[in-house]
């Protein structure tokens, strides 16, 4: 009777581990089964970190270094407020004939964390492809809740677009690129965001957002106003407000606030496993722009979760994404 008992055990154990075994390895099967489409995930962070501890996945190299044949330009001042310097980065080809499109990008970070530097392995990449990349620094939380990081990037694109003779690039093919916070921030900007500017005295809100050619929004808030959004921590602390206090700045720092038909095209890259940004925020985002007529191009990821691409073959599908969408926009 034991021996059969220890039998069925270890006969279950075995099944169990078969089982592990082809959830683990079932999304690298599937996207070489379907390639072209994009790469499956895990849904559980511990199968994700198997797979990355078995070689199956691999993390992006976040510092890469520059190549010969990319000049960088460092700690360009675009604004200073209060004694503090905020400041740009822009990567460019060498050699480059016309000027060609600015490809600028918004780390994230919760508004409360990140660094410009984060987003190398994108800058370094479309510079190579012959783009001019840029990343900026913003305000964070430290420095000062909403509106101040908004106003920072409004600002941020207004000194781009006034200054693209020096620095070599086309001001009318201007797109904007943020992960998370930084999408939300590139979305505001690109979609026209208008503060009571008046109250806060940014130093110069461009006079037409839309003047931005095309934008790319990699998992990002689009409307704080959901029940999810207006109770969770990191929402409050960045709007120094609870939405029973200050309903109508939940809306103002909504980027779905701001739709109209006369947007810029819009990439949208969103994991469907994700946590901290739902997916439904970039359903909503992709239903509103559909009903306007703006373009707009959607890519789930399935079972991937927030910061999905960190990993480096979502990295690369979203560059594959990116690469499509910039052909057809910006040139």
């Amino acid at each position: 009777m034991k021996s059969r008992i220890l039998k069925y055990f270890l006969y279950g154990l075995l099944l169990i581990i078969i089982l592990c075994i082809l959830w683990i390895v079932s999304p690298r099967i599937w996207s070489a089964l379907n390639p072209g489409k994009p790469p499956v995930g895990y849904h559980f962070t511990a199968p994700a970190y198997l797979a990355l501890w078995l070689g199956l996945e691999n993390l992006v190299y976040l510092t890469p270094e520059i190549p010969q044949d990319i000049e960088e330009i460092k700690d360009i001042e675009y604004k200073n407020i209060c004694g503090k310097s905020l400041q740009l980065d822009i990567y460019r080809p060498k050699k480059t004939g016309n000027s060609v499109p600015l490809l600028v990008f918004i780390h994230g970070g919760s508004w409360k964390g990140g660094k410009r530097s984060d987003y190398l392995v994108y800058l370094i990449s479309f510079a190579k492809k012959g783009y001019v990349t840029a990343t900026v620094s913003y305000r964070l939380l430290d420095d000062g809740p909403y509106p101040a990081c908004v106003e920072d990037i409004t600002d941020a694109v207004s000194w781009l677009f006034k200054n693209g003779e020096m620095y070599g690039y086309d001001t009318s093919r201007i797109a904007l690129i943020g992960g998370s916070a930084g999408a939300h921030l590139a979305l505001l900007a690109a979609y026209g965001w208008k503060s009571s500017s008046e109250i806060h005295n940014s130093t110069a809100v461009p006079d037409n957002n839309h003047l931005v050619k095309a934008v790319v929004d990699i998992y990002g808030p689009v409307d704080l106003t959901t029940e999810y959004a207006r109770n969770h921590s990191l929402v409050t602390s960045f709007l120094a407000h609870s939405y029973e206090e200050a309903p109508g700045i939940f809306e103002e720092a909504s980027p779905v606030h701001y739709l109209d038909k006369d947007d810029p095209p819009t990439l949208i890259l969103q994991g469907t496993s994700d946590k901290l940004v739902p997916v439904s925020q970039s359903d909503m985002l992709k239903a509103k722009l559909d009903s306007l007529g703006v373009p707009c191009v959607y890519c789930r990821f399935p079972l991937w979760p927030h910061t999905m691409d960190i990993v480096q073959r979502v990295n690369d599908f979203c560059q594959l994404k990116m690469d499509e969408f910039f052909k057809q926009f910006l040139n």
